[in-house]
């Protein structure tokens, strides 16, 4: 039975990000980077949505597509670098994933549809789009957070816990307060909530 056009593009998404030269260790074994976060953004979808579509699915798992290709460290120090970074990386993920969309058999609509969840084009208002974000929240809060927070000035890391926050659904709240944290990052998050 010929694979639908969704498993075409999925495995055609996962064929890129096993393309990361960076490696991670799961369970004693050494994994692509991005193909292991791909997994995780598909795991916290499965948590936050009863039933999410081909769409929602393809935009989360595309959402990080080969961003080992433009580092952070092209772009100026501070925040405007940062931000231009991620809106690049947006634009990028979102085109590419488009494009293997179209290559599978999805129409320009379809296609459209999840290169704009990519770029989080109508947050608060798209579910596809607030589905990339809660999912992109709960990874970086479930595996980055720790590392993060002693690399920032306490300040800058509530603002940071913050605006985070209020991007985030509520389901998504509700997830993240069920993480396992260490005391230290559970009383810094606790004192931006608090704030």
């Amino acid at each position: 039975m010929p694979l639908s056009p969704f498993e075409r593009t999925l495995a055609a998404l996962d064929a890129l990000h096993a393309e990361d030269p960076r490696r991670v260790e799961v369970a004693g074994e050494s994994v692509p980077r991005e193909l292991w976060h791909a997994g995780r953004m598909s795991a916290w979808l499965e948590r936050l949505h009863d039933r999410p579509d081909e769409l929602m699915r393809l935009a989360v798992r595309g959402q990080h597509l080969q961003r080992w290709q433009v580092p952070r460290s092209d772009y100026p120090e501070g925040r405007v670098g940062y931000l231009t970074w991620r809106r690049d990386q947006g634009q990028r993920a979102g085109e590419t994933t488009a494009g293997l969309m179209r290559e599978a058999g999805f129409d320009d609509a379809a296609a459209e549809a999840v290169q704009r969840m990519i770029r989080k084009q109508g947050l608060g208002r798209d579910p596809g789009a607030q589905a990339v974000e809660d999912c992109a929240c709960l990874v970086f809060l479930e595996n980055y957070f720790g590392d993060f927070a002693k690399q920032i000035d306490h300040d800058h890391l509530i603002r940071i816990v913050q605006m985070t926050w209020k991007k985030m659904s509520p389901k998504a709240h509700e997830l993240a307060l069920g993480l396992p944290m260490s005391d230290e990052a559970r009383a810094l998050v606790e004192e931006a909530l608090a704030g």
